[in-house]
């Protein structure tokens, strides 16, 4: 990373110690991805990790995804700073595994092959179909590229000590290049690794703070939440929904709207439903998401009391740390406090070794989303639809990597503009993108025998241009002075999640395009995309026709 430009600032205040630990992380993460490199040696290879992990192993990896910086940093943030509303991201992120594990994991596994396109691709015609997801996975893995390298950025800036807008643009600048890196040369296998070392990291830096937060109110997780209310100075409402969304009509919409968007949103996720590609069986495949699940459920139970440890042992107030960086600086901050405070040692090495692992999260989770919209550039866009199928491996191999420099470019230039926003909450945004456009269109491509390539192409691009139209004329955008554009005010939807509105769309436009044409090729394919979901018979030629 930018080191030359940190160690200066770095001296004294024990923040050596914090690079020196950023910079192990970076390095052993690097050795990986070289290491993996040269295990890459066909398509399989690079996309699938040449389908030879475990379902522990991708159980691991999957976790290591999922439990991103938004997890880390932004929900322990939201719960510190919202109290009750904030610990809805983390139910919310949980339950969703519940949805992806009986509807989506395993069938999709047994009739896809690399991309979320191929399993829609076997029925339909391609290139409408794969334009339509390919265009889907990039815009999803923008937003959620949005919400990690915001997160990079707080995070710097806060182990510098410094708030200089140039110093926290440069570290999203350094991610977005460590971020290429890792996918042109690692691929599947590298990212895959980094994600199994980050989730292990992660657990056990948040199970370390967990115990010494619990430590400090004698494991009385009652005596916590007491604590956190009265030092929030909202007392009992602290512990009540109203804090985030208000208790009037709008915020009951907008809380029911983040809940549907959190719940629907894994299973349409591009990055997460590529891992189940990873896996030599469909059973691997469903073994991994149940220890996706325990891992991710642990965690998300330690969120609280990482976002109430927060309230109740460092300051949350107006122009705190915590409340500047919309509450993504409270995890590192509750460690330096649990350590011994501020200019401590034990306060330095837990707050160095948090920030590592928040850096590895961010590396790892970053690297997963370039890969999946980087394959769905060079895997639906270069060789399904222009090239008809008639693509070697090696020259799809490079336009992935090509693909994977303009991505990182592209999110690179919009995360600089959105580092005033609160990073759970840019997760939920992709989120609601992916349920709104994916979701139906996998759904009713398993379930639906009459669905076809006009339903499929309209249920995706309805929903994904609901989504995103509703978020730009949202207070998301516009209207707030902690919007993307604070000065100006065009905001007339008034919600700041648009699932409640943008989710129906997607599922209405799936069924009115569906019914608006025939299509008897779709229809007799649909029993053969049955079997082969069920039974996996075939998968690796699943995108032939």
């Amino acid at each position: 990373m930018s080191a030359p430009l940190l160690l200066p600032l770095a001296a004294g205040d024990n923040r050596g110690l914090t690079i020196g630990l950023f910079l192990v992380v970076v390095a052993i993460t690097l050795g990986i991805t070289f290491w993996a490199s040269r295990q890459n040696k066909t398509a399989a290879d690079y996309y699938a990790g040449g389908r030879s992990f475990t379902g522990f192993q991708n159980g691991l990896a999957i976790g290591g995804d999922y439990m991103s910086a938004a997890s880390f940093l932004g929900i322990s943030g939201s719960i510190a700073l919202y109290g009750y509303d904030g610990f809805l991201y983390s139910i919310g992120f949980l339950v969703a595994w519940l949805v992806a594990l009986l509807l989506v994991a395993e069938l999709l596994r047994n009739s896809g092959r690399y991309t979320m396109a191929d399993q829609l691709a076997y029925r339909m015609r391609q290139t409408p179909v794969r334009s339509a997801a390919a265009s889907s996975t990039i815009v999803v893995s923008i937003f959620y590229l949005l919400a990690q390298m915001v997160g990079a950025g707080s995070l710097v800036g806060l182990l510098l000590g410094v708030n200089d807008a140039a110093v926290k643009n440069l570290v999203i600048v350094g991610v977005g290049v460590l971020m290429i890196i890792y996918v042109t040369l690692g691929g599947m296998k590298g990212t895959t690794w980094v994600q199994i070392v980050k989730a292990v990291l992660l657990m056990i830096g948040t199970l370390l703070i967990t115990i010494l937060v619990l430590a400090q109110f004698h494991f009385n997780l009652s005596e916590l939440l007491g604590a956190a209310a009265e030092k929030s100075g909202k007392g009992a409402a602290f512990l009540q929904p109203g804090q985030l969304y208000g208790k009037d009509l709008v915020g009951k919409f907008d809380f029911l709207s983040l809940g549907l968007a959190l719940v629907l949103g894994t299973a349409g996720l591009p990055h997460i439903l590529i891992r189940f590609y990873t896996t030599p069986t469909a059973h691997a495949a469903r073994k991994s998401v149940l220890w996706a699940i325990g891992l991710i459920g642990a965690f998300y139970l330690m969120t609280l009391v990482l976002g109430f440890g927060a309230a109740a042992l460092v300051d949350t107030g107006k122009g705190s740390q915590i409340a500047s960086s919309s509450g993504n600086a409270a995890s590192p901050l509750l460690a330096q406090a649990v350590g011994g405070g501020e200019g401590t040692l034990g306060g330095s090495v837990l707050l160095a070794l948090i920030s590592a692992v928040a850096f590895a999260t961010i590396l790892a989770v970053v690297a997963g989303l370039t890969l999946t919209s980087a394959s769905s550039v060079a895997h639906d866009l270069y060789a399904s639809v222009l090239k008809k199928g008639r693509a070697s491996e090696k020259s799809e191999l490079v336009v992935v990597r090509i693909a994977a420099f303009a991505i990182g470019a592209v999110a690179i230039a919009l995360a600089i503009p959105a580092q005033r926003l609160n990073i759970a909450f840019l997760v939920a945004l992709a989120f609601a993108v992916a349920a709104s456009a994916n979701l139906p269109a996998l759904l009713f491509n398993l379930f639906w025998r009459r669905f076809n390539t006009l339903g499929a192409t309209c249920s995706i691009y309805g929903g994904l241009v609901a989504a995103v139209l509703l978020v730009v004329f949202s207070p998301v955008t516009s209207g707030t002075p902690t919007s993307l554009m604070p000065n100006a005010d065009f905001a007339w939807f008034p919600l700041r999640n648009p699932g409640l509105v943008s989710i129906p769309f997607g599922f209405l436009c799936g069924i009115v395009g569906t019914l608006l044409s025939r299509d008897p090729e779709s229809e007799r394919r649909y029993d053969e995309l049955s079997v082969r979901s069920l039974t996996g018979a075939g998968a690796e030629k699943a995108t032939s026709h």
